[in-house]
């Protein structure tokens, strides 16, 4: 019996790459912090939008720990894909209760997108493990 052991090497990202990777981050990140914080300090705006939205208004700090958390293991280099991973199920529910209370929910998508997309770019081991533009 003959085994194939197929394996993938990370390259390290480009300066360009890198930088474009660090700087999408950093705008994730400081959004995240933003929402997260606002909505722990019960910020009026945070409050009134998670009402509306339908949770009831002892959830909103719930929410933004939740948040909180997620970010910060995104934050953390050795731990960024697991709060990508995180932050992407945050953000599916947060897709999931737009389009319940119909309303547009392409800036979760997009957001999601931008934190998987800053980590390809400066992430070597993200980039090789997605593959894209190579022989699957």
């Amino acid at each position: 019996m003959e085994t194939t052991v197929s394996s993938t090497t990370a390259t390290a990202p480009s300066k360009s790459s890198l930088l474009a990777g660090r700087i999408i981050s950093v705008i994730c990140i400081l959004f995240l912090l933003f929402d997260a914080i606002a909505k722990i300090m019960r910020e009026s705006h945070s409050v009134k939008g998670t009402i509306f939205l339908g949770y009831g208004e002892n959830m909103v700090q719930v929410i933004g720990t939740i948040l909180l958390v997620c970010t910060i293991i995104y934050i953390i280099p050795r731990t960024a894909v697991l709060g990508a991973i995180l932050i992407t199920g945050y953000l599916g529910g947060a897709v999931a209760i737009m389009m319940r209370a119909n309303q547009p929910a392409y800036f979760p998508i997009v957001f999601g997108i931008l934190v998987w997309l800053s980590l390809y770019l400066r992430d070597g081991k993200v980039k090789s493990l997605l593959n894209f533009g190579g022989k699957w």
